[in-house]
């Protein structure tokens, strides 16, 4: 328990004194009775050295603030559930459940999804931390419907909703810096893109999935990752796809200080990228990609590389970047302040860095806000 508040907090920088303040920020927002400020203060500490328990309360409060599951907040608090007695006779409740897995439709499955892209739109203006309880119980739904559907015509299209639903659980989990979680959901959509014989989806949860071992100083092994991954979509993938994974083993090459595969990857990118100014796959709803996108990302690659060309690019994409996308704004301020510290442009990346951190703090991205603080603590 206390743990698990602790290194939350600490994850996002967080005092013990913001925290109380954040949950009196909630309170005001969401109009629920909280207890006053120093009582707040005692709990905050006791929470933390075990002192006293976190009531579901001011767990569902936390979990919205620190962007955590329950587990990861209370950890060995929650009490294990008590198993059931072994009923010799068990099979009506199974068959209950197998029939309701069964009479998942094609229109239940596109709620589904439906439900999926509308976290997605949410956590591009929000971010993940206020989701969690939603995505929690979103995934374990899904998991529910393929855990006892039977045949194959009633799995695939489950388990393909379960897919997009786990990969972008994952990400929200790797943005607020809960690895495991990311690692466990990323396993998740590719068991679950097999099951649906959806070869794109399993490619682009092994290339997300790449990003967890840069994340954790893996470079190297996080580009074979997705170069595997492109290797086994093969000529199954959509060209946006192969551009999505070019570019992203192009990013990843950077931070492993291979410049010229880093390149290499990068024109690969524009050479598969379809024409036009549309963005989203048309085959895979989580892929957004087009000219702009990618210029940022090769303005971003470039910045990790410290290639003076990289301030072009970047001003481009701000350009035309969509003000919808916040977490993406904050990335590519982040970006820019990299690449004018390359030119020794000091009160130019001292600005951006602002901008970043506002923007980071918008969405709780506790990667953003890592990099943020290398950035400022940079000569």
């Amino acid at each position: 328990m206390a743990n698990g508040l602790r290194a939350a907090r600490a994850a996002r920088g967080m005092s013990q004194e913001r925290l109380v303040r954040s949950i009196e920020a909630y309170a005001r927002q969401k109009r629920v009775d909280i207890a006053s400020t120093g009582s707040l203060r005692t709990y905050v500490s006791e929470w933390e050295n075990g002192k006293r328990r976190i009531n579901d309360h001011y767990a569902a409060i936390l979990r919205a603030i620190l962007g955590t599951t329950d587990h990861e907040l209370r950890g060995q608090e929650v009490a294990a559930r008590p198993s059931l007695p072994a009923v010799a006779d068990g099979y009506d409740e199974l068959l209950g459940r197998i029939d309701s897995a069964r009479n998942v439709s094609q229109s239940m499955v596109q709620t589904f999804m439906d439900q999926t892209e509308l976290l997605r739109t949410m956590d591009r203006q929000m971010g993940a931390a206020s989701l969690v309880d939603q995505m929690t119980s979103h995934l374990s739904t899904l998991e529910e419907a393929l855990t006892f559907a039977v045949l194959p015509d009633t799995r695939r299209p489950v388990a393909a909703a379960l897919t997009g639903a786990a990969t972008l659980a994952a990400w929200q989990a790797l943005d607020g810096g809960f690895v495991e979680r990311a690692w466990r959901h990323y396993e998740l959509a590719k068991h679950a893109a097999k099951e649906a014989d959806a070869p794109m989806f399993l490619v682009h949860a092994m290339g997300e999935q790449a990003y967890v071992l840069g994340e954790a100083g893996r470079p190297d092994d996080a580009v074979a990752l997705v170069r595997h991954a492109r290797e086994t979509g093969g000529q199954r993938l959509s060209p946006r796809l192969q551009a999505w994974l070019h570019a992203a083993e192009a990013e990843l090459c950077a931070k492993a200080g291979m410049p010229d595969d880093c390149r290499r990857a990068l024109g690969n990118a524009f050479e598969c990228l379809p024409a036009g100014a549309h963005a989203r796959d048309d085959d895979m709803p989580s892929v957004f990609l087009n000219h702009g996108h990618l210029t940022r990302w090769r303005g971003n690659a470039l910045a990790l590389l410290g290639d003076d060309d990289a301030v072009g690019s970047l001003y481009e994409a701000l350009d035309s970047v969509d003000s919808s996308f916040i977490r993406a704004q904050a990335g590519l301020r982040c970006d820019l302040a990299q690449a004018h510290m390359v030119r020794d442009e000091h009160d130019q990346a001292v600005e951006h860095l602002r901008e970043a951190r506002l923007l980071a703090k918008r969405t709780g991205s506790v990667r953003h806000q890592r990099r943020i603080a290398l950035l400022s603590g940079s000569p």
